[in-house]
């Protein structure tokens, strides 16, 4: 297989028009006969292993010139003051990449991933620890270690230039591709997370998604926040006014989150279970909620919760858990919160099970503030047509214009175009 070239990788620009997709092309060449979902874990892993290796080895060669000062290149200290993981000796990149066509390769990075999570305790029960399994064709992998060493993701000018946000999303996005429905549980189209969070505005506050996924709408509301950061230049000081909360059910997916997170150096608070059933923030009042909620999802729990609390427009069918999402993000909502999250269409005009009856009561509650009719085919998880609910606990708040009695509605679906 002809490896893509390193020049075209590490472009003067950080990375070239297609490079993505030329890296996408080479990987995805060793996957064989593996299943998206396990290649997945196997490919974004070792991305995330050869990022913080960079940004170590970067800190590294300047804690080496700085010897003479009194600086130690092998104090974890050093590292952890500036915000770069620390990366023991047997986990660093260049020991794997010696090791790389050895039968052993799958131990050895198996114990890499323990090594860090040992030290570095915020990765703890994260990062894949299953390279050394009987299935994982052992000259593939050191074949995709090769094609990762002639990326830099980790270092300063490609932290700058977001190359490993780009890879790490653009592998997110083929992978749910390539699993189809399933893919959908962590990942929600970019350009739909954009329109939610551009139509939020989440500038500061506490940002909520009880179902996250892959945490795209946190690194969404990152981008959005440094985009329109004033001061430093550098969108730290805006980064630093919101306060992140998560939850997802999917311990493999809860792990993304974790990796997607920290390879952006984003703090937050993901916790794995069932919003439902367990609630991690059960007195938590967001200023945003951003969600992409399983559609239509028929076993939730629902006979168990008959007397919630969260109910309060209406006791949702134990079949259909769309007004158990509406109602929990609204429980949630601070008193001045803002709330968007992508539904079903039929979530708009369904009257099976008392749905009708829950939806009247939102809107006679003056909660719905815009409702966006999606282009078909939008979603990885569904090919049904999709909507963005907005709602506002308060339509006074001085953030915008007096919108009490009102609600805007748009049809978006014969506008759309293919894209990301």
């Amino acid at each position: 297989m002809a490896k893509t070239p390193a020049s075209k990788i590490n472009g003067s620009n950080g990375a070239n028009l297609g490079f993505e997709a030329d890296l996408w092309r080479a990987a995805d060449a060793l996957r064989s006969n593996m299943d998206a979902a396990e290649y997945k874990h196997v490919v974004l892993g070792l991305i995330f292993l050869k990022y913080i290796s960079d940004a170590f080895e970067e800190q590294h060669a300047k804690l080496e010139a700085e010897k003479g000062s009194g600086a130690d290149p092998e104090d974890p200290d050093e590292y952890r003051a500036v915000n770069i993981f620390w990366v023991p000796k047997e986990a660093r990149w260049a020991h794997l990449k010696a090791q790389a066509r050895q039968p052993t390769i799958g131990r050895l990075v198996d114990d890499a991933m323990t090594a860090i999570e040992c030290d570095n305790p915020a990765l703890k029960g994260v990062l894949p620890k299953d390279y050394a399994r009987p299935a994982l064709d052992k000259s593939r992998l050191g074949q995709l270690i090769d094609l990762i060493t002639n990326i830099r993701v980790g270092d300063q000018a490609s932290r700058a230039k977001d190359v490993l946000g780009r890879v790490y999303e653009y592998f997110l996005s083929q992978f749910a591709s390539a699993e189809g429905k399933k893919g959908g549980e962590f990942y929600t189209p970019r350009c739909v997370v954009k329109l939610l969070v551009e139509m939020l505005r989440p500038y500061e506050g506490r940002v909520y998604d009880p179902c996250c996924g892959s945490s795209g709408m946190f690194v969404q509301s990152v981008k959005f926040i440094e985009a329109h950061a004033t001061g430093n230049g550098n969108g730290g000081r805006a980064r630093s006014q919101i306060s992140i909360y998560g939850q997802e059910l999917n311990y493999t997916t809860w792990r993304l989150a974790k990796m997607n997170l920290a390879i952006r150096g984003i703090d937050g608070r993901i916790e794995q279970g069932d919003s439902f059933l367990n609630d991690r923030f059960p007195d938590l009042k967001a200023d945003y909620i951003l969600a992409n909620p399983p559609f239509n999802m028929e076993s939730w729990g629902g006979e168990h919760l008959r007397e919630d609390k969260r109910w309060k427009y209406g006791v949702p069918p134990t079949g259909n858990a769309n007004f158990a999402w509406v109602q929990h993000m609204i429980h949630h909502l601070a008193p001045t919160g803002l709330a968007g999250f992508v539904l079903a269409n039929g979530s708009m005009s369904s009257n099976q099970s008392g749905e009708g009856e829950i939806r009247k009561n939102i809107i006679e509650a003056d909660l719905v503030d815009r409702m966006v009719a999606l282009p078909d085919k939008r979603l990885y998880s569904t090919q049904i047509p999709a909507c963005l609910w907005f709602l506002a606990r308060d339509k006074k708040n001085g953030r915008f214009r007096d919108r009490r009695g009102q609600g805007l509605f748009i049809y978006a679906g014969e506008i759309g175009r293919v894209g990301t």
